[in-house]
C-alpha cells in the first residue's frame, strides 16, 4: 500500500563544512544588455528562491571521470561546466530589477551565480533508506545558502555541491522561479553535465525570446482563472500555516493505482491518466482530513506544462526556451459535496479543468498579470499540483551516474509536487505533502480505505 515515508533512520550527527563560497561567472565575455521577462515569468508567486536537491552515489564503473588514475573532484569539475554553460546562459549570471510599474528586468552583467563549495563527513549508507523527503538534515544542507531579503540585486542561482566521506555528493540548488521553470533548470543543468562529460557547446541550444509570451495588445481574459486572487492587493491565506505542519511523502506504484481506478465508474476507468487519478485522489483524501466547512468552497489548481506539442506549437514557441511555459486550471466544489461524492466527482472536475488547458489559457493568464497588476495565486482553500515526473531532473548526470533521488526537499501548506521515483525496483510517483500532524494522520486514514478497501464495501 502506499504508506507515508518513515522519518528516516539516520545514524550520524550531519555537518556540512562549508570551504568555498564563490561567484562563479561565464568562462567566456558575454553580452552586457537588460532583457525582459515575459508576463508568465513575471508573477509574484515566482518571486521568490525555490530549493531542489540531487543524491548521488560514488559510482566506481565511471573510469572517463578519472585523471591520470586518480578520481576527479566532483566540485572543480561541476563548477567548470558551470562557467561554460553560464556563457549560453549568460542572464542567469545577471541581477533583477524594476522597470516600469514594477516588471521585472534582466541585467545581464555577468556578475555570476553563487558557488558553495561544502564537505560533510557522512556516508550515504549512514543516510539511511530510502532516500525521499523528509531529509531530517535537510536544514543542514540547505543553511549555507544566504537568507536574501527578497530577489532584486541577488545572484539568480545559488549551487551548491556538498561532497561525502564515501566519495558520494549531494548538489542542493536554489533557484529564481521568474527565470525558468522546472523544465528550464532541467535543460541547464543537463547542459552542464553534457559538458562535463566532454561536450563542447549544448546539444540543445538555449532561447530566451521572452516576449512570445508577453501579454497581447490589447490584452484581454478570454479564461476563468480561479487559481488566482480576483486583484493584485487581495489578501488570504492558506487554512494552516507552514508553522503547523509536517511533511511527509507517500508512494504510488502499479498496484496502488490500479487500486485507485478499481474506485472509478466504468467510463472513467481506463480514460484518465496517471495524473488526473492522483491529484482527484489526493485533493479528496486531503479535504476530507482538513474536516472544512462544507459550504467551503475548495479547488485543486493544477499546474500544466505548456511544452505539449500542440500547446507549444499554437505558442510558436522554439526548441530550447527555458523560461516558464506552464499556468493553472482549477476545479472548484463545495467541500462538503467533493467529501460526500464517489472519486469519479473529483476525477470529472479534473479531467474538465484539464481539458482546458491550451494555448488560449496561457496567453489568458499573461493577458491577466498585466490587466490586474499580477494578482497572486489563491491560497485559502486551494491545492496546488505541480506534477515534475517529465522534466528530467532525474537525468541530470555529471559524469558520476545518475541520482538516487532528484527533485524538491520538502513542499508547503498549499503545494503538493509528484517525483519521479523508484521504489524496491519498481517505477512509480512519490507525491509531497504538507499537513498538520493530527490532519496528516487522518489523511493516510482517507488514503488507506481508498487504497485497500474495494469499491463498493
Amino acid at each position: 500500500m502506499a504508506s507515508p515515508s518513515s522519518q528516516t533512520s539516520f545514524s550520524a550527527k550531519f555537518v556540512v563544512k562549508c570551504c568555498v563560497s564563490e561567484l562563479v561567472v561565464p568562462a567566456k565575455p558575454t553580452p552586457n544588455e537588460v532583457k525582459n521577462l515575459s508576463d508568465i515569468d513575471d508573477q509574484k508567486g515566482l518571486r521568490g528562491y525555490f530549493p531542489m536537491i540531487w543524491f548521488y552515489k560514488k559510482n566506481d564503473k565511471k573510469p572517463s571521470m578519472e585523471l591520470e588514475g586518480k578520481e576527479k573532484d566532483p566540485v572543480k569539475v561541476i563548477k567548470e561546466a558551470l562557467g561554460r554553460a553560464l556563457v549560453y546562459y549568460y542572464p542567469l549570471a545577471g541581477r533583477l530589477k524594476e522597470g516600469l510599474d514594477g516588471k521585472l528586468l534582466v541585467d545581464c552583467n555577468g556578475e555570476g551565480v553563487l558557488f558553495i563549495e561544502a564537505d560533510a563527513d557522512v556516508s550515504f549508507e549512514q543516510l539511511g533508506h530510502p532516500i525521499q523527503p523528509p531529509f531530517p538534515y535537510v536544514d543542514e544542507i540547505l543553511s549555507n545558502f544566504p537568507a536574501y531579503d527578497g530577489i532584486l540585486g541577488c545572484p539568480l542561482l545559488l549551487i551548491q555541491v556538498i561532497r561525502m566521506s564515501c566519495g558520494g555528493l549531494i548538489l542542493a540548488i536554489n533557484f529564481t522561479h521568474v527565470m525558468l521553470d522546472g523544465f528550464g533548470l532541467s535543460q541547464f543543468l543537463n547542459t552542464c553535465g553534457e559538458i562535463a562529460k566532454g561536450i563542447e557547446e549544448p546539444s540543445i541550444q538555449p532561447v530566451w525570446q521572452r516576449e512570445l509570451l508577453n501579454a497581447r495588445n490589447p490584452p484581454r481574459i478570454t479564461q476563468i482563472h480561479h487559481e488566482y486572487l480576483q486583484e493584485a492587493t487581495d489578501i488570504d491565506h492558506p487554512n494552516f500555516h507552514q508553522t503547523e505542519a509536517i511533511n511527509r511523502s507517500f508512494f504510488f506504484g502499479p498496484d496502488q493505482i490500479m487500486a485507485i481506478r478499481n474506485h472509478l465508474p466504468p467510463h472513467l476507468v481506463n480514460t484518465c491518466t496517471r495524473f488526473e487519478l492522483l491529484t482527484a485522489c489526493i485533493w479528496k483524501c486531503r479535504t476530507l482530513a482538513l474536516n472544512m466547512d462544507p459550504e467551503e468552497v475548495v479547488q485543486v489548481s493544477c499546474v500544466f506544462n505548456g511544452r505539449h506539442k500542440d500547446i507549444i506549437n499554437d505558442l510558436s514557441l522554439p526548441p530550447g526556451y527555458y523560461g516558464n511555459v506552464f499556468s493553472y486550471s482549477a476545479a472548484v466544489s463545495k467541500a462538503g459535496v467533493l467529501c460526500e461524492k464517489p472519486l469519479g466527482y473529483a476525477m470529472e472536475l479534473v479531467k474538465l479543468a484539464k481539458s482546458k488547458m491550451d494555448a488560449e489559457y496561457i496567453r489568458s493568464a499573461a493577458d491577466l498579470m498585466v490587466i490586474k497588476r499580477r494578482p497572486r495565486e489563491k491560497l485559502k482553500g486551494n491545492y496546488i499540483v505541480s506534477d515534475i515526473t517529465r522534466l528530467g531532473l532525474e537525468d541530470v548526470d555529471f559524469g558520476w551516474g545518475l541520482p538516487e533521488y532528484a527533485g524538491p526537499p520538502m513542499t508547503y501548506p498549499y503545494l503538493g509536487c509528484n517525483v519521479k521515483y523508484k521504489s524496491k525496483g519498481e517505477d512509480g510517483i512519490l507525491v509531497l505533502i504538507c499537513l498538520p500532524l493530527s490532519v496528516m494522520e487522518r489523511f493516510q486514514q482517507e488514503l488507506t480505505k481508498i487504497i485497500t478497501i474495494p469499491r463498493g464495501t
